[in-house]
Formats: structure tokens, C-alpha cells, sequence
């Protein structure tokens, strides 16, 4: 629905709501689609949402607290009474209903499982970190066996009716239920009826281990172009698939993540956090950011007395800066998402540098001309435009050097490049830039007087 749609719906299911008509605002609920239904719901006052949870069909509530956001899900659900939850709980499928009750204090998660009759089929869920393929993973509803005939394989399809994104690939079993091939639906159905299912599969399946990370998962699926992708054990046990919805849940998420910590924030937080809670995630970056600042005003006490002979220098502080700054930035960028998207690794840190340098070496030749020019029109000192130009030069290989090493160091010493190399990159572009520009212009004062 258009946000448009979606706000006049709410109105209604509000005018329902203020006329005491449950059931009226239950029915405009229910006739959504369940995305739209965790955006209206979620948009009404806590006291509204609890009474009208109970009043929807079992399958819709489901639906809300699945595509309602989890810190919210579980919010709601912690409100919920225990027999209200658990009737809840077994409409869901086992891996979210395990999603749910992972965000719920353990007390009431084993409250609330101790009373379901499907316990038995979410608690394998709950081994797994929300994060892995493991807890990505959903219940594989249809698993052939190896020996199975086409026809019979067919009539299995029947009996079990499984949802449509299940089925596009099916995936084969030995006796001791270890993956051993992949069939798509398509040749199951021309097959000849008569034909062992051995005969037919692919036995080169690409799967994961369900303790792998969830961006593991994600970058076969997309390197792969696979609709469904198997989770197994170390001894390639079948234990569940990751299905293509779930891709793309995981790549915002992951998207996501990079950039709330490129920005220095470690952790993805909605706009609407509580001040005292934001400023525990941002302070301490900002302090860290203001100690490794007091290197660059360390290199300006340095050459107090070149600047105090030539205050003109002080007029290009913030070019040499920002422009180095910006060429760091984007060195970084192109860095960080190559390593967290796997296109590259610590190893080839040699082959990064040397095609960082080669572009620092031409960005620097274009704009520190450029700079060279404007201040030799601007202050008509030609000395002084060879300094600016010569200082941006060295400054923009030097940016691009450390673009490309702090990250992939920082990934080799397992530190999240990330999350810590803005604030190093930002330090050795501006205390080197400085460093270089005054170190020059002390060499040539002479001149520059």
C-alpha cells in the first residue's frame, strides 16, 4: 500500500477503534495484506495494540508479529498472556516463532514453550544464533530420498502440500538423512515415472553449515543465483533451508550494519531511541575521534612559527584537509564493501595498494594543478600554488594508502574494518596532509615571505 492508503486505512480502523467497534477495526485489519498489517498495528497506541491482538484470527496476529520489526515483536509478545502467546506461537512457523521467543527473556520463553504441543519442532531453532544459518533457517517440508521412484517422489509432493517457496528446488537424503543431491521441480515432472530419483538429481549441491554467519549464506544464494539454499551439520546432516525472502531480509540488514558503522555507530538503531541510549552508542566514538584529532593539532604546534610568518597558509588548512579526507573516504568505502562483500581479501592487500597509489597519483596530478592554479591567481605567489598543489599530491596517495591498508590490517587482526577505520583514516589524512603542506612551506620560507 502507499503511505497515502496506509493512513487512510488507519484513520478508519481509528474511528473504529474510538467507537468502541473491536470487531469493525478487527475486520479492517484482517483484510490487509499481512506487511500492511504490521504497519497499521504498529502505528497504534501500546494500550490498542493489546486489545486488539486478541480479537484478530490466530493466523493474522501470527502474520503481525512476524513482519513487525523483533525488538517491537517481542515488545508486544512480553505484554501478551501466556495462553494468548502460545496460541499465537504454534500459527507461526517453527522459525520464527523461534525468532520470537529468542527476544523474550528465557523465564518467559520457556513459559511460553512449555506450553505448546510443536515444542519439539522449534527448539532445534533455538540452538542457533539469530544470526547464522542456522537461525535463518526454516523447516525443509519436502525431503526425497535417494531411492525413491519419480511417480512416487510426485505422490509424496501431494500428500505433504508444502508452500510454493519451498518446492522450486528438492532436496535429497540418504537413510541417515545426509544431503546427497538437488532436484528441481521441473525435472522431477518430465522424468520418466519409472526413474530413480539417484538418477535424476544433481550431486553437487552448494549448501552451508548452520553455524556459518548469515552474510555466508547470503553471498552463495547471490553468487549462485539460488532460490534456496540447504543448512546442514559438520556431518552434512539436512537440518533446514534458507529460502530467497530470507536473502534479502539478510542483505538489508547487512547493508544496513556497514553503514551505521561506517558512520561511526556500532549498532542499528530506529530514529526514535531513547537520547540517553543514543548518546552510549555515539559518545564514546566521538571522544575516541577527539583524542586522534589532538594528533593534527600536535603537527599545527609544530609549525606555529611558519604559520605566525605566513598566515596565508592558514587560507588552505581546510583544502588540503578536505580533499585528502574525501579521497580517503572514498578509497575506504570501495575497501570496506569489497571485503564484507568476499570480492576481497587480506591477501590481496599488495594489488589494493599499488592500484590505490597509481589512482592517488593521477587524482593528485588533476587537482593539485588545480589547487596550484587557484592560489597562484588568488594570492599570485607561484611558490606558494607549488606548496598547496605539491602538498595535495603527496596528500592524496598518502589517502589512498591508508584507504586501503587500516581496513584490510584491521580485518586481518580480526577487528571489524567498519567500525574503526573511519576514525584512523580521517587521523593519517589530516596529521599527514598537515605535516607535509607546513613541512614544505618551512623548506621554502625563504620564498614564501
Amino acid at each position: 500500500m502507499e503511505r497515502q492508503e496506509v493512513e487512510i486505512a488507519l484513520q478508519e480502523i481509528r474511528a473504529a477503534l474510538d467507537a468502541g467497534n473491536w470487531d469493525r477495526a478487527a475486520a479492517l485489519i484482517e483484510a490487509l495484506k499481512p506487511a500492511d498489517q504490521a504497519e497499521l498495528f504498529d502505528d497504534l497506541p501500546l494500550e490498542e495494540q493489546d486489545h486488539l491482538l486478541p480479537q484478530l484470527e490466530l493466523e493474522d496476529s501470527a502474520d503481525i508479529l512476524e513482519k513487525l520489526e523483533e525488538e517491537k515483536a517481542a515488545e508486544v509478545a512480553a505484554r501478551l498472556s501466556n495462553a494468548e502467546l502460545s496460541s499465537i506461537l504454534s500459527e507461526m512457523e517453527p522459525d520464527e516463532a523461534a525468532d520470537l521467543l529468542g527476544d523474550l527473556t528465557p523465564a518467559r520463553a520457556a513459559q511460553a514453550l512449555a506450553s505448546l504441543d510443536e515444542a519439539d519442532e522449534i527448539r532445534p531453532f533455538l540452538a542457533y544464533p539469530d544470526e547464522s544459518a542456522g537461525g535463518l533457517m526454516t523447516a525443509a517440508e519436502v525431503l526425497l530420498h535417494q531411492e525413491m521412484l519419480a511417480e512416487d517422489a510426485i505422490a509424496h509432493l501431494r500428500a505433504v502440500e508444502p508452500d510454493a517457496e519451498t518446492v522450486y528446488y528438492l532436496f535429497v537424503v540418504d537413510r541417515t538423512k545426509r544431503l546427497v543431491g538437488v532436484i528441481s521441480l521441473r525435472e522431477l515432472v518430465v522424468a520418466s515415472p519409472g526413474m530413480p530419483v539417484r538418477e535424476i538429481m544433481d550431486h553437487d549441491v552448494i549448501s552451508v553449515q548452520a553455524h556459518d554467519d548469515q552474510e555466508v549464506a547470503a553471498r552463495l544464494m547471490a553468487r549462485y543465483d539460488l532460490i534456496a539454499l540447504p543448512v546442514v551439520d559438520a556431518r552434512d546432516h539436512m537440518l533446514g533451508v534458507i529460502t530467497h525472502d530470507d536473502l534479502v531480509e539478510v542483505l538489508e540488514e547487512e547493508a544496513t550494519e556497514d553503514i551505521f558503522r561506517l558512520g561511526g555507530v556500532p549498532e542499528e538503531h530506529p530514529a526514535d531511541i531513547p537520547l540517553p541510549a543514543a548518546l552510549r552508542t555515539r559518545l564514546p566514538w566521538l571522544v575516541l575521534n577527539l583524542v586522534t584529532a589532538m594528533a593534527s593539532a600536535m603537527v599545527l604546534s609544530l609549525f606555529e612559527g611558519t604559520i605566525a610568518r605566513v598566515a596565508v597558509l592558514a587560507a588552505f588548512f581546510p583544502i588540503v584537509a578536505g580533499v585528502s579526507g574525501s579521497a580517503g573516504t572514498q578509497t575506504l568505502t570501495v575497501t570496506v564493501r569489497g571485503l564484507a562483500l568476499g570480492d576481497l581479501s587480506p591477501d590481496e592487500g599488495w594489488r589494493t595498494l599499488g592500484r590505490e597509489v597509481l589512482i592517488g597519483v593521477a587524482n593528485g596530478v588533476a587537482v593539485g594543478f588545480l589547487i596550484a592554479m587557484i592560489a597562484l591567481a588568488w594570492r599570485g605567489s607561484p611558490m606558494l600554488g607549488v606548496v598547496v598543489g605539491a602538498a595535495t599530491l603527496l596528500n592524496l596517495i598518502a589517502a589512498g594508502v591508508a584507504g586501503a591498508l587500516v581496513p584490510i590490517g584491521l580485518q586481518t587482526l580480526e577487528i571489524d574494518p567498519a567500525l574503526a577505520s573511519p576514525i584512523l583514516v580521517t587521523t593519517i589524512t589530516d596529521t599527514f596532509g598537515y605535516f607535509i603542506y607546513l613541512g614544505l612551506a618551512t623548506l621554502v620560507i625563504g620564498v614564501l615571505v
